[in-house]
């Protein structure tokens, strides 16, 4: 019988959390020594974490690269009203 999952919720990682928690799981596989169904099941958390750390990092950028078109508009709008 499988141990009951005590993560916290996805939602709840910070990309720090999950990019740590990441390394320690590659860390795991890369030691070796874990039964099959444990390898895969490191696995599959590497997965979520990946895509957790992935999501933060898209935000990320969306969020600066929104910042940087309204600095842009900002400045245009300056330069319109100089005219």
């Amino acid at each position: 019988m499988s141990e009951p999952d005590t993560r916290e919720p996805e939602t709840a990682l910070s990309y720090e959390q999950a990019r740590d928690e990441l390394v320690d799981v590659v860390r795991q596989l890369e030691a070796g020594g874990t039964t099959l169904e444990e390898s895969l099941r490191l696995w599959e958390r590497g997965e979520e974490l990946a895509t957790i750390c992935q999501g933060w990092l898209d935000g990320a950028r969306a969020r600066l690269e929104a910042a940087r078109a309204s600095r842009e508009q900002d400045e245009i709008e300056d330069l319109d009203e100089d005219e």
